[in-house]
């Protein structure tokens, strides 16, 4: 009896045993069927509009004297006196230095003595006591002792023709002037500022027009320039063509050779105006990107146009509709047409 209790025992165990077995491999086999949910992206969103943007551009130039004059002698001579230096305001005729005039004493007296002889000549002439080529001959020879008596006065003693303030000087007392001028005397009020713009905007700017200009030098003041000059070609090298500004300086804290940044407004355009964490670069391109939030819940990959920068923003000029939901955070694990899940507090 004790025998047979215990194979009952036995065969109950071992069909307890196979139940276990069999329903643990069934909950296994169904759990490999069913299908592994991914999780998806987390990402945050802002809707876009159509903006009012100020059409601006940013150019860079060099200040320069609105008049600049280079004083030398029409030949080599030897300095006798300098009579100004580096930073002395000059007027106009007024004398910066005196040059050697050893033979200017020589050229005069032949300048006079030609002269005498010519006007004797012509005296006689009109009534004709003087041959034609006779009077012809002394009439040249005091013009051209006229011309160079007043040429090497002219030299002997050089004088500024603006006024404005001496920026540079070459020579000192005694040397001999050469291939450089003596003086070099520039009008700084007004300034003025070359810049080189694109063709582009040709048709945007405009004679009188002001802009905004700034300084490194001057770094807490704004200026206003206006538009003096628009050369009529454009450089075929550099599709840009040159705009001269003139600047008022009169308090002459702008200086000749000033690093200058021009700010040109030339009006406004409606766009699409997107915070700048939403352009994707895309990689081995130049090209943009957005990721624009669908009513399904995927995103698609959109190629963009960007226009100006302000800022945090970017200006959109195609790519994108107003009313747009861009994506503007978690890019990095999107790819066009995935589905993701909004987190926008």
């Amino acid at each position: 009896m004790k025998m047979n209790v215990f194979v009952k025992t036995l065969l109950v165990g071992g069909v307890c045993l196979a139940s276990v077995a069999c329903s643990s491999k069934k909950s296994a086999e169904a759990a490999a069927e069913q299908p592994v949910v991914e999780a998806k992206p987390k990402v945050t969103t802002a809707v876009v509009h159509i903006q009012d943007v100020d059409q601006q551009s940013v150019f860079t130039g060099n200040v320069e004297g609105y008049a600049v004059n280079n004083i030398t002698p029409q030949q080599p001579r030897r300095i006798t006196r300098l009579l100004v230096d580096v930073g002395d305001r000059v007027v106009a005729g007024q004398k910066v230095a005196e040059l050697d005039n050893a033979a200017l004493d020589q050229v005069k007296a032949q300048y006079e003595n030609n002269k005498a002889n010519f006007e004797r000549s012509d005296e006689l002439y009109k009534f004709g006591g003087e041959s034609k080529a006779n009077w012809q001959a002394m009439k040249t020879a005091y013009e051209v002792s006229k011309s160079t008596y007043e040429n090497m006065l002219e030299n002997t003693t050089l004088v500024s023709p603006i006024s404005g303030v001496v920026t540079a000087r070459n020579y000192d007392n005694g040397d001999m002037c050469g291939g450089l001028p003596i003086f070099v005397v520039q009008r700084i009020n007004p300034v003025k500022i070359t810049i080189n713009v694109s063709e582009s905007l040709y048709t945007y700017i405009k004679k009188g027009m002001e802009v905004a200009v700034e300084f490194d030098a001057l770094p807490e003041q704004k200026f206003t320039a206006k538009v003096s000059r628009i050369t009529p070609s454009i450089d075929a090298a550099t599709r840009t063509f040159p705009v001269e500004l003139v600047l008022a300086n009169a308090k002459e804290l702008v200086k000749p050779g000033m690093y200058a940044r021009v700010t040109m407004n030339y009006g406004t355009r409606k766009n699409i105006v997107v915070p700048d964490v939403a352009v994707v670069k895309q990689l081995g391109s130049g090209n943009r990107y957005i990721y624009v939030y669908k009513q399904d819940g995927t995103v698609a990959f959109q190629r963009v146009e960007l226009g100006r920068r302000m800022n945090d923003k970017y200006e959109i000029l195609s790519g994108i509709a107003d009313g747009d939901e861009v994506v503007t955070s978690g890019q990095i694990a999107l790819k066009d047409g995935i589905a993701v899940e909004l987190v926008n507090e």
